[in-house]
């Protein structure tokens, strides 16, 4: 059931040629998991663990993206999408990490035509968390090899797409798919092993510096990464312990991944407090050039920010980092294990995440303060998650998400007004979908899926964000700009 946008006469402060789309993960939404030749990713392995999915879920069909892209790209059009963030699947496209699977590779040619032919740029990302199984049994990205596999694939996937797509992110959030997979276990492929994530976090770094140079090499125009990344606010600023806190959480979660890639060097503070984990170890001559490759974008995600304490305190969460399950789990902060996350008393989405839309434009104006050697970025993924409920009439009158968008756009309105050089905004998501170790509890979608049907129904939050993005094509006369 779907719903045409109504005009709107706001005037926009983000006009053309800011970028509007919306982000799918391949292990979330296409299905297929073991169609056309691809074989078992981690997160395909992981579901079968018992206790890893919330609900014993698993992949095998998602929401049959691979199945409904052309009724999925219709969607988009009509929403007014300008761009579409998806990823392509290693595990589809070199199953096993072994020759190329022409099947894998035809299905996202077919996708990126459908994507041209309705005049939506395609935005491709190489990894979003699903290696190859076969890779993980080798040591996954605790593997200093496993970077160079990468660039293989890399290289495949531009072979076959390059002619069509611009733009190039190597890694999605690679917290995640090294501290949540490696440190937390909560996340593919369940390990606890801090010396492991640390690892990790290296060898995707290196993966990103080598691809970036081959998919320059080979002629890409676009080449960039998006990274998750927060607000770590000290609980009590005179408080010695929160404020070494908040250092850490930002250490962890924004500039051991930035600094390499912007900088070419890991932040100092931080390989002091990593010591005995082995980062000295693995940095090899040159390593940190290859990391710091120019590149032509940063992605920003972000959902929420953090209030942190040096000091025990339960009134709050940990973001999500101690999973769905009953599953043990370890930390991400490595070598920290005193952190906590008060509460500041806010509202927050079913993902148990504090709503501070103001946090989005603090991050996108210190981006630009702190480094400004940074690319144009572009908020590659930013929404809520909350318990829809389908109403008599079939809509899903979706108020907290829409307030949730609407709320954090006006922030990006107001970090460009600020000097912010912000070139786009994708919501995340597209479609409600697998939400990883929370299966498929947790809805995301500006589109619901019906599950048992498969059928699509775009929300009221999606409508919204299609007036949004129409009337930001209203380029109001210069007299009317506040």
């Amino acid at each position: 059931m779907t719903h045409a946008p109504q005009p709107t006469t706001r005037p926009a402060l983000i006009l053309p040629p800011f970028l509007w789309g919306s982000a799918t993960a391949a292990a979330q939404v296409e299905g297929a998991a073991h169609e056309d030749g691809k074989e078992d990713s981690i997160w395909d392995a992981f579901a079968r663990v018992p206790g890893a999915i919330a609900n014993g879920d698993d992949l095998e069909v998602a929401v049959d993206h691979y199945h409904r892209t052309a009724g999925d790209v219709a969607i988009m059009s009509e929403l007014g999408l300008d761009a579409y963030r998806f990823s392509t699947s290693w595990a589809r496209i070199k199953p096993g990490d072994r020759d190329v699977n022409p099947a894998g590779l035809d299905f996202y040619s077919r996708l990126v035509d459908q994507l041209l032919d309705a005049g939506i740029l395609p935005w491709l990302t190489l990894y979003h968390w699903d290696l190859p199984q076969a890779l993980e049994e080798q040591g996954g990205w605790t593997n200093r090899d496993t970077a160079l596999r990468f660039v293989d694939y890399a290289e495949a996937t531009y072979e076959a797409l390059g002619d069509r797509v611009q733009h190039w992110t190597t890694f999605n959030e690679p917290f995640c798919s090294s501290l949540l997979g490696y440190a937390v276990g909560v996340h593919a492929p369940g390990r606890r092993d801090e010396a492991a994530a640390l690892a990790a976090i290296h060898h995707q770094h290196l993966a990103h510096g080598l691809a970036t140079t081959r998919l320059r090499e080979l002629g890409a125009e676009q080449i960039g990464i998006t990274l998750n990344l927060t607000n770590a606010i000290p609980a009590d600023p005179t408080d010695p312990a929160d404020v070494d806190a908040a250092r850490r959480v930002d250490g962890i979660m924004n500039r051991i991944f930035l600094e390499p890639i912007v900088l070419g060097a890991y932040p100092a503070d931080v390989a002091h407090d990593l010591e005995g984990l082995g980062l000295d170890t693995l940095v090899h001559d040159g390593d940190l050039e290859t990391i710091s490759a120019p590149i032509d974008f940063l992605g920003v995600n972000h959902y929420h920010d953090d209030l942190v304490s040096g000091h025990p305190d339960d009134s709050g969460a940990d973001g999500g980092h101690s999973g769905a399950t009953e599953r043990e789990a370890g930390s991400p902060w490595l070598a920290s294990p005193d952190i906590s996350f008060p509460s500041r008393g806010l509202p927050r989405t079913a993902m148990d995440w504090e709503v501070h839309p103001a946090g989005l434009r603090t991050l996108l104006v210190r981006l630009g303060r702190e480094y400004p050697t940074l690319p144009p970025l572009y908020v590659t993924e930013n929404g809520a998650a909350y318990d829809d409920v389908v109403a008599e009439d079939g809509r899903i009158h979706d108020v907290d998400r829409d307030a949730f968008i609407q709320d954090h756009i006006d922030q990006v309105e107001l970090a460009v007004a600020d000097g912010a050089d912000v070139r786009g905004y994708f919501v995340w998501s597209l479609l409600d979908n697998f939400e990883w170790a929370y299966g498929y509890d947790k809805r995301f979608g500006i589109v619901r899926v019906d599950y048992d049907t498969q059928e699509r129904t775009i929300k009221d939050s999606g409508l919204a964000y299609a007036r949004r993005i129409a009337a930001s094509r209203v380029v109001p006369a210069v007299a009317e700009l506040p």
